[in-house]
Order: C-alpha cells, then structure tokens, then sequence
C-alpha cells in the first residue's frame, strides 16, 4: 500500500524566500538546517512535482512534497529470516550473528526484512523498521514495526521500560550465583542483573559460565561492558575480551532470548522466546570433554 507523501502549499509570503530557509519547520523529519540540506540533496523534496534546487525562490501556491527516508526505495537482500511471530501490525524474527539491523551497507537485517515478512494491510502501512537494535556480533529477537502507530507506541514502550528482554551469555569465569552490576555507562545510569545457570571447567579459562542476563536499562554495548567490568567477559568478545582469552573465529556468545510486552495496537501480551543458539552447549561440552581427557 502506497503512503501518501507529506505536502505543504504556501498560502503566503512576507517577504522573498529561498527554499532551503522556508523549509524549516516545515515538515517534522526536516527539524535542522543539516536535515534539510541533505533532503535536498538526496532529491526527497519536489515543488510542484519538480525538483528544485535549495537556492530555489518560493512562490505563493508552490506545492511542497517530501518524502520521507523510510519511503525511499531500497534493494531487498534475499536473506531468509526465521519469523517467531508476525500480524499486521509487528512482526519479531530472530537476528542472526553478523549481520547488522541497519546502516549505510546493503547486508542488514532492514533490507532483507521486505522479503520475509507480510505487508501490512493498514492504512499507515510502512516499509518494515526495527525498532531496537542489537550489536552486529549478537544473535536474538528483534522487534519490527510494519506500521507507523506500531513503530510510535514501541518506541513509547522502550522509553517507559514496559518491553523485558532476557539475553543468554557464555562467560569466563567462575561467576557468582547471581547479581547486579549498576557500572554508570558514558556517565549514565545502567543497571544489569544476572544469574548464575551453569559452570564448566575449561583447560584455556579454568571456567566458563551459562548465565542469564535481563538488562535494566539500554546502553550500546550495556551487557559486554559491564560482564567486562566484573572480569567475565563474554566469550568471544574482541572489543571486551582478555588478551589471550578471546575465542576466535567462533564468534559472540550472546544472544537475545526473550521479550515480553503489551501489544501496541491489539493491547494482549506478547510473549516469545528462543533456547540459548546450540553453539553455547556444545562448547561447554567440548571444555568438560578436554579437561576430563587432559
């Protein structure tokens, strides 16, 4: 379904204005001088269906048309995706490892979301977005807005905290049976609580350890920054990682397990989740193994 465009007439002039200082204010998505010259310069704003340049001088009765990032055609990646749960409002599929939700590169999750999932038949139906993001080494559940309700009100549920989210997280170390981590994160407030699952001996670690992590505040790289501050990085972490520890070629033992929330539109609770990825136990098999045939 075809959104219509944002448009604007001009009723008036004071005085003689160029199109590029007439546009501020104009539109929501345009809120900066910055913003609005790439707009122009990426060809999204038309008056009278014509492109115009930023020094173009406005007249009474032109006819402003932008169109918005999100309607811009884009290449679909033909990557398949599992799907844990889709309507005609959101959809959550599972992120797989190496592969970012989004960015100036074609290989993202965004891109490949068209080819997955359903369009929405409702009348503010958009181009499938996520509305939260995951690291590109972690794997998980991600959440996708296919309307523009769907995408305002989750964004609303992230800010007031009502989405839960568990993650699972192979660590090295013996770790404690359960705890808080409050480290403060580019000086703002960041709260991760864990708990202890399963400990293993490993010839490399001395120990690695299950742990199950719910992240009570949502700062880039939250989980990895903290386990590091406690000395148990994840394993496979190269940013966060010990010298010397760091798995390689195996990649991020993280992955997003559960969420829990209200639905946006449909008001009945959502509730999915995803067994740790078969990659955690095995190689906590593999380190009992080595260290029982040492």
């Amino acid at each position: 379904m075809r959104e219509k465009l944002p448009t604007h007439q001009i009723i008036q002039l004071k005085h003689p204005t160029r199109l590029s200082d007439y546009l501020v204010g104009i539109f929501d998505e345009l809120s900066s001088p910055s913003s609005i010259k790439k707009a122009l310069k990426r060809q999204q704003i038309k008056v009278n269906n014509q492109h115009q340049p930023s020094g173009y001088w406005v007249q009474v009765n032109d006819i402003i048309t932008f169109k918005p990032p999100s309607l811009i055609p884009r290449k679909i990646l033909e990557l398949k995706l599992p799907i844990l749960y889709e309507d005609d409002y959101l959809a959550i599929i599972h992120k797989p490892p190496g592969i970012s939700v989004s960015g100036n590169q074609f290989y993202t999750v965004q891109n490949a979301l068209p080819f997955n999932l359903k369009i929405s038949t409702q009348a503010d139906a958009i181009r499938p977005l996520p509305v939260h993001r995951l690291d590109n080494p972690t794997s998980g559940l991600l959440i996708i807005a296919k309307t523009k309700g769907a995408r305002v009100t989750l964004g609303d549920l992230f800010l007031r905290k009502r989405i839960s989210k568990t993650y699972h997280a192979l660590v090295i170390g013996k770790i404690k049976q359960n705890g808080q981590i409050n480290l403060p994160i580019n000086d703002k407030e960041s709260l991760t609580e864990y708990q202890l699952i399963k400990t293993v001996p490993s010839l490399k670690s001395k120990h690695l350890s299950l742990i199950s992590l719910t992240p009570k505040t949502g700062r880039t790289h939250q989980l990895r920054i903290h386990l590091a501050s406690i000395g148990h990085p994840i394993l496979g972490d190269k940013i966060y990682g010990i010298e010397g520890l760091i798995l390689k070629h195996k990649g991020l033992f993280l992955c997003a397990t559960s969420l829990a929330f209200t639905h946006p539109v449909l008001d009945n609770p959502i509730n999915v989740s995803i067994p740790p990825p078969n990659k955690f136990l095995k190689r906590m098999q593999n380190e009992e193994k080595r260290t029982r045939n040492q």
